[in-house]
């Protein structure tokens, strides 16, 4: 597959390619129609995969990509809901052992999902705007 712009620079995954049309996927919206081909041009060096991607809001792809098992995405979601946590009351609360719990908040931090905050006198941890988003975006409206 690979990446086309049409005539305002909007980006288009191709799916299929005729003498005068081409097929195109929008990443955002997903939604397939026609452009002629003469108001389309490839773009070079552009991942069709991360041009898919894209149509995923910023916040949740970066989440998505930062917590690779659910264990990873429930601690994010509970910063999310708690709001700043000390690092023993994480410890005490959640089947994580020290080293597991500290990689995780280090990824995380990385990633800007959370940030070191002092809870009470002692370090903790808090999910970010961005965390937040994402949360409620990955939620079903009530």
């Amino acid at each position: 597959m690979r990446t086309v712009r049409d005539e305002t620079g909007t980006r288009y995954l191709l799916v299929k390619r005729s003498s005068e049309s081409s097929l195109v996927r929008d990443p955002h919206t997903g939604e397939q129609r026609y452009l002629p081909n003469d108001e389309l041009a490839a773009v070079d060096g552009a991942s069709a995969l991360d041009v898919a991607a894209s149509g995923v809001p910023e916040p949740v792809r970066r989440v998505v990509t930062a917590a690779h098992t659910e264990r990873a995405l429930g601690l994010l979601i509970e910063l999310a809901d708690r709001g700043p946590v000390g690092i023993r009351d994480l410890l005490a609360a959640y089947d994580l052992c020290e080293s597991d719990l500290h990689g995780l908040l280090a990824e995380f931090r990385a990633a800007g999902l959370v940030h070191e905050c002092d809870v009470a006198g002692e370090r903790g941890y808090d999910a970010t705007k961005t965390t937040r988003e994402a949360v409620a975006a990955l939620r079903p409206d009530p």
